[in-house]
């Protein structure tokens, strides 16, 4: 079997990038720079994707990694992970439905699906990091 040891590590990173890219592209929309702002968002969507088939393939291989924080901490976390869990299912379609509006010219769709897909996807993104710092650096979880 690979070495799978670099998938939780590689995972926070395409999260965290994400997240830096759709809020840069929340901020190049609002100024107008709309050629950037497509830009960063297709990159946004690349790398989301990148890590879907990342973290699908290392879960197929290690199945569940559990939680080995004790006390407070555990309701925190499991809170964390549901709420990022159920939220990444529902983006996907979201952010599909707004760039394909956005790709066919369709801008008034767009900025409604949007309107919604942003602080989701955002959150998502954000919590995907969390979620590894916690179980991973912090608590020391092996796969």
């Amino acid at each position: 079997m690979p070495d799978l040891s670099v998938f939780p590590a590689l995972n926070a990173t395409l999260n965290g990038t994400s997240a830096v890219l759709i809020a840069t592209g929340r901020l190049l929309i609002r100024r107008k720079r709309v050629q950037l702002h497509r830009a960063c968002m297709i990159a946004a969507v690349i790398t989301s994707t990148v890590f879907l088939g990342c973290y699908l393939y290392y879960h197929a291989h290690v199945g569940s990694v559990h939680f080995p924080g004790q006390g407070w901490v555990r309701p925190v976390y499991f809170t964390l992970l549901i709420s990022h869990t159920i939220l990444a299912a529902t983006v996907v379609p979201l952010v599909l439905i707004s760039l394909g509006a956005a790709l066919r010219g369709r801008f008034d769709r767009h900025r409604r699906v949007a309107r919604w897909a942003f602080p989701i996807w955002l959150y998502v993104s954000v919590t995907g990091v969390l979620v590894y710092v916690m179980l991973y650096r912090i608590y020391g979880a092996h796969a």
